[in-house]
């Protein structure tokens, strides 16, 4: 894809990297990823149960038997990866339910998910060294390309969750929307705690949106 017309391209840009072309595989999310391995490190292998659910073991069959098919296509490789969707949806639901909530067999699920999305993004040479050392070099360069530091966010981070205890929900969209107007997307997790992450400023979305 030409990097001129991608918006991941010119995001890519935005960050102060040099791109002459773009793969836009799919959303493969190292957020995800990280937030997921994080939660499997805190559990012990040899407490999990050797069981999955089923709904589990009908994604990954179904993932399986469609790689599968598309690498015998001659590596027809976009095939495999816009597949990833359905499984990182089921982590992300499984990563961000309610305490109280949690689904049975909820770690052997993240589990056996995240080998499968490693094994394939391992054989394409697209599993990165570490997802927390990405996502903290992506950070970086979203701050220096806005010319703010951490303490700025962590601020902004604050004063919305003020805003929010004080029901003052206009103010807290307002410092989302300026934020997310950089490229500072925030998440807000089940627990109430907001971290934030780099994402595609609108101003770029919205170009994106108007080539479409």
């Amino acid at each position: 894809m030409s990097a001129s017309t991608s918006s991941t391209g010119r995001y890519l840009r935005h960050l102060g990297y040099e791109v002459n072309y773009v793969c836009n595989f799919t959303d493969v999310d190292d957020k995800t990823l990280y937030d997921c391995n994080d939660v499997l490190s805190q559990h012990n292998n040899a407490n999990r149960k050797a069981s999955i659910p089923p709904d589990v073991i009908n994604c990954i069959n179904k993932f399986n038997d469609e790689v599968l098919i598309s690498m015998l296509d001659n590596l027809h490789t976009p095939v495999p990866l816009s597949a990833l969707s359905d499984p990182l949806k089921i982590i992300n639901d499984l990563l961000h339910t309610r305490k109280g909530r949690k689904p049975e067999l909820r770690i052997e699920s993240l589990a056996a998910l995240e080998k499968m999305i490693s094994n394939l993004l391992s054989i394409l040479g697209l599993m990165p060294t570490s997802y927390s050392e990405v996502l903290e070099q992506l950070r970086e360069k979203a701050l220096k390309s806005v010319k703010l530091t951490e303490d700025q966010v962590v601020q902004k981070i604050e004063e919305r969750t003020t805003a929010r205890m004080n029901k003052e929900y206009k103010k807290s969209d307002a410092i989302r929307k300026v934020l997310a107007e950089v490229g500072i997307a925030l998440m807000d997790s089940p627990e109430g705690t907001t971290t934030w992450r780099p994402t595609i400023p609108l101003h770029l979305q919205e170009q994106q949106v108007a080539v479409a």
